[in-house]
C-alpha cells in the first residue's frame, strides 16, 4: 500500500466451521471487482467464509488458459467460474460449468459478461451426481476440470465421493483429453489422488502437480493444494465383449 493510499483491512476467523468476518477499518466497494492476469471477478469479502475467487488456485487457472484452446471445456463444482473465463480467454470453444449452488453460480454468470464473452459457456445448475447423463451426453470433452470442496455435507465429501468422480473420466474425455484434478485436504496426501486414479481409471496418465503459488507456500508439500495433470490415451480404449 503506498503511504498515501487508505487502509482498508477485512479480518476473518475461521473455527469449527464458521468463520467471523469484521471490516475493521476504511471500506469496501460494492460491487467489488478484482483483476487476476488480465481476467476479472466479483468477489464479497464481507460475506460467507468463501469470497468468490480462491487465490491459492491462480496457477491452475493460468494452467487452463494455456491449454484451453480449441476444446470443449467441463467445468465440475463450478463454483463462481473463474476458470469457466480463463478457458475461454484462452480459446476454448465452449464451457459447460455444473455446480448445485444457484447464488455461486449466479455471480459466474456475471463474471463472464464482466470481461466481455458474450458466449461459449452454458451453466447447469445441478447435484453432479444426479446429472452424468447429461453431461456425458455433452461430451466428449478435451478438458475436464474437477475442483470440488473436500469435505461439505450434503455435496461432496472427497474420502467417499472422489473416487466416484474419478470412474467417469474416461467415458467424459475424447483422446488425449485432460483432465485437472484438484484437492485442497491437508490431511489428504497427493498418493490419496494418485492410488484412487490407478485403481479407477488406471488409462489415464499422469503428467505433472502444478506448483502452487509462492506467496502460498506451505511447510508440507503433501499438505499443501493438490492440483495434478492427467492425460487420456491417443486411442480410445476398446469396448470388450
Amino acid at each position: 500500500i503506498a503511504p498515501d493510499e487508505p487502509l482498508n483491512w477485512v479480518f476473518q476467523c475461521r473455527g469449527d466451521g464458521q468463520a467471523d468476518t469484521r471490516l475493521m477499518t476504511g471500506s469496501v466497494p460494492e460491487p467489488h471487482v478484482v483483476s487476476e492476469r488480465g481476467a476479472r471477478y466479483l468477489v464479497h469479502v464481507l460475506k460467507g467464509q468463501n469470497h468468490g475467487l480462491f487465490l491459492d488456485m491462480a496457477e491452475g487457472r493460468q494452467w487452463v488458459r494455456e491449454h484451453a484452446a480449441g476444446h470443449k471445456v467441463l467445468n465440475l463444482f463450478a463454483y463462481t467460474c473463474a476458470f469457466s473465463v480463463v478457458a475461454l480467454q484462452g480459446g476454448a470453444k465452449q464451457v459447460v460449468n455444473v455446480d448445485m449452488s444457484a447464488g455461486a453460480m449466479a455471480i459466474g454468470q456475471q463474471n463472464h459478461p464482466l470481461n466481455a464473452l458474450k458466449e461459449g459457456a452454458s451453466f447447469l445448475v445441478h447435484d453432479i451426481f444426479k446429472t452424468w447423463g447429461k453431461i456425458t451426453r455433452g461430451g466428449p470433452y478435451g478438458l475436464v476440470i474437477v475442483d470440488p470442496p473436500s469435505h461439505q455435507k450434503g455435496s461432496f465429501i472427497a474420502t467417499q465421493d472422489y473416487i466416484k468422480l474419478i470412474r467417469r473420466l474416461p467415458d467424459l474425455l475424447r483422446p488425449e483429453g485432460r483432465v485437472l484434478l484438484c484437492l485442497n485436504a491437508p490431511q489428504l496426501s497427493p498418493a490419496f489422488l494418485m492410488d484412487q486414479m490407478q485403481e479407477a481409471a488406471p488409462e489415464l496418465v499422469f503428467e505433472e502437480r502444478l506448483a502452487n503459488p509462492a506467496v502460498f507456500a506451505d511447510v508440507s508439500d503433501e499438505r499443501s493444494l493438490k492440483v495434478l495433470v492427467y492425460r487420456a490415451p491417443a486411442v480410445a480404449k476398446a469396448a470388450t465383449a
